[in-house]
């Protein structure tokens, strides 16, 4: 009998099919990654749309400006016609450095800056401590103590000007009628020492306010728990405050103070309305000096010098205070 089995035949497979396999399995990833990368541009593109003219705007009218008037602040500036001003290198940087008046500006605001922000850092810590307190009342003194943050600066100086007036001045008139703690009335605006006393004050009672408001938000955060568990067990309101309080409270400090000092290194507004530099240019703030060494004299060059010399002061502040910042409170 004849058998029908037949040997079995050994089948090749296609390398054809191989092929397609090996090109299947490069290719799909490279197209995944490609699809990828296009979602992620699809993505992006509104994003660049929305600040382009934000860019635009900040290099157009802040950043081409700023490098305009440094380079203005290495020549001798003519006004009328830019291409004949003369390049002097350090000069006006020189130039302000050695004068009177600009040392006498800094020196004014580095006194202003000194009072005013160990005042306000005091006061505004104290009257943060009593809105802290269960008052009754508490939500209206709150309010209170903000309100002269919101007033105008212009308002404002016009108020202490007019208080410190020689003749007439609401100051004046308590000290002499009142208290008769002077016989004549004393010129407060005549005097380049006397006159940076409003100019102080009115930065105190503008200022207050808002440090008690961030010294209040540190205060609330500290957990009322761990500084009564510090009363039970007998320490006195002072030690809270120097062990537990203050040193919780390091961040607020920090920012409260770097805050404050540029703050007053940038004063303008008070000392323009109140003294403008009067008399012989004597209580020149270093903002006023700058402008009216820019605006008044023509000065463009000088004016500009002393912009980038409170500039890099204010630049080397802001390095402390991210030092500082980046400190552990443990430290």
């Amino acid at each position: 009998m004849v058998s029908l089995d037949f040997p079995p035949v050994a089948l090749k497979k296609d390398p054809l099919n191989k092929t397609e396999i090996a090109v299947n399995k490069y290719v799909q990833p490279e197209s995944k990654k490609m699809m990828k990368t296009n979602k992620s541009h699809n993505r992006k593109l509104p994003a660049i749309i929305f600040l382009l003219p934000g860019f635009v705007l900040f290099f157009v009218f802040f950043l081409g400006p700023l490098l305009y008037s440094f380079r203005i602040s290495f020549f001798d500036w003519n006004f009328v016609h830019p291409d004949r001003s003369v390049f002097v290198g350090l000069k006006n940087y020189i130039d302000q450095l050695k004068s009177p008046i600009f040392q006498r500006a800094v020196i004014n605001t580095a006194l202003y800056t000194v009072i005013s922000v160990v005042i306000k850092m005091v006061l505004g810590f104290f009257v943060a401590v009593l809105l802290n307190q269960k008052l009754r009342g508490r939500t209206f003194f709150r309010v209170s103590y903000y309100l002269p943050v919101i007033t105008s600066w212009v308002i404002v100086s016009l108020l202490f000007t007019y208080m410190c007036s020689g003749q007439g001045g609401l100051v004046n008139y308590f000290l002499k009628d009142v208290l008769h703690v002077i016989d004549k009335n004393i010129m407060w605006l005549a005097d380049p020492v006397l006159a940076l006393v409003p100019v102080v004050l009115s930065d105190i009672w503008k200022g207050v306010g808002w440090t008690a408001l961030i010294f209040l938000s540190g205060l609330q955060a500290i957990p009322v728990e761990m500084v009564e568990a510090a009363a039970v067990d007998g320490a006195n309101w002072w030690n809270r405050l120097i062990k537990i309080i203050l040193p919780m409270m390091r961040s607020t400090l920090v920012f409260l103070l770097v805050v404050q000092v540029l703050g007053g290194l940038n004063a303008y507004v008070s000392f323009q309305l109140i003294t403008g530099g009067d008399p012989m240019d004597q209580t020149h703030s270093i903002l006023t000096l700058m402008y009216r060494a820019t605006f008044e004299r023509l000065d463009f060059g000088g004016g500009a010098a002393i912009s980038y010399l409170l500039t890099m002061f204010v630049f080397a502040l802001s390095i402390i205070q991210l030092k500082l910042l980046r400190k552990p409170a443990g430290e």
